[in-house]
């Protein structure tokens, strides 16, 4: 059910695809799940494919960053969030980014953590799902063809990285569950309950400043939708035309360098003490986390959580629980706080803990975006 306000596009027919999977991501299923639930489907939409099965980390990064993308009228990712990460950052690599960056992208479930294709499965107004359902929703989504913008964030760190992000980045017990729980993979998504229980054993408590430039009181939290005719920025203001080099990436015109104090008009968190920082920008954290419920594909707000040391290891539960229906916020929990954020800067005190990007781990570094 398309939202008031938003853009669409609609796919050529009879329309090429090109397929980026992954056999091993997941429980090793998305090949097999691919044959046998995706195609029929796609046949009968008059969508043809082409597979690209990639065998090593990165594949899937080269192959959209060095490949004539002009023959595929979108780029299908039938894996988990890792696998879109690479395909948007090899895009954002192209000299010829910008438009790059216009062709559309579908995410089909065939990871263990499938937070973008749940986020757009709630989107759609349809009803929660996880498997093989979500996979049969989001393969219908495809084959209706209609397309519509998302927001990037631009990340960057104190080592002179710079990722663009469409989930979130998260630092403390999210980030230590998702790469802990690595060696269950073979589970599908029940490794992220295991992996929450065995960090809810061992809590941990991260030291840093985290800061943030708050959604203004006058824009509200749902800001108006942008032109959709207006150059996607990733949540950045638009420089003015000819002030860039051709085919440099946009400025983080929100930002000063991690090397100076942030902005006066910025706000600093007042405890330096944290369980965890998320900061999301889509719905889902994962098919059973309903982690931000007021986000939405391009609402030009990224959603900070932070929730603050001296938790309960019951409380904690109990809100992870809650996550899985979106009522966590209901519990009023004061170590948990929520807030929306144009930007925001993490400076570690020490190098501690896992950072992660959409999933994939990052060394600890001060980081903003």
């Amino acid at each position: 059910c398309p939202h008031p306000g938003d853009s669409y596009g609609v796919l050529a027919r009879p329309c090429h695809a090109l397929v980026l999977l992954n056999p091993q991501s997941g429980s090793g299923r998305a090949l097999d799940d691919f044959q046998a639930v995706v195609q029929p489907m796609l046949a009968e939409a008059d969508i043809a494919t082409t597979v690209f099965v990639t065998e090593r980390p990165n594949h899937a990064h080269e192959k959209v960053r060095d490949e004539d993308l002009s023959q595929w009228d979108t780029l299908v990712v039938m894996s988990g969030d890792g696998l879109l990460f690479e395909v948007v950052n090899g895009l954002m690599e192209r000299p010829d980014w910008k438009e790059a960056m216009k062709k559309p992208l579908c995410i089909l479930p065939g990871g263990s953590g499938n937070a973008l294709a749940a986020s757009i499965n709630y989107y759609a107004g349809y009803d929660h799902v996880a498997k093989k359902k979500l996979l049969t929703n989001c393969t219908f989504i495809l084959c209706k063809g209609l397309y519509t913008q998302m927001d990037l964030v631009s990340l960057s760190t104190a080592s002179g990285k710079r990722f663009f992000s469409f989930l979130g980045f998260g630092w403390g017990f999210i980030s230590d569950v998702d790469i802990d729980s690595e060696k269950y993979r073979w589970l599908g998504s029940a490794r992220f309950t295991l992996g929450t229980l065995q960090c809810l054993a061992k809590l941990r408590v991260y030291q840093g400043r985290l800061s943030y430039l708050p959604v203004t009181a006058e824009q509200g939290t749902s800001p108006a939708p942008r032109d959709p005719h207006a150059p996607v920025t990733n949540g950045h203001i638009p420089q003015p035309a000819g002030t860039e080099a051709p085919g440099s990436l946009p400025p983080d015109s929100l930002l000063v360098p991690l090397s100076q104090p942030v902005p006066a008009h910025w706000t600093v968190v007042p405890e330096e003490e944290f369980v965890l920082v998320y900061a999301i920008y889509q719905s889902h954290l994962g098919t059973n986390l309903l982690m931000a419920p007021a986000a939405r594909l391009h609402d030009g707000c990224i959603h900070l959580f932070y929730m603050k040391a001296g938790i309960s290891r019951v409380t904690l539960l109990k809100l992870f629980l809650a996550m899985s229906r979106g009522t966590h916020l209901d519990l009023n929990c004061p170590h948990l706080c929520y807030v929306p954020v144009r930007a925001f800067r993490l400076e570690p005190r020490v190098a501690a803990g896992i950072m992660t990007v959409d999933g994939e781990a990052l060394a600890c570094e001060p980081v903003q975006g």
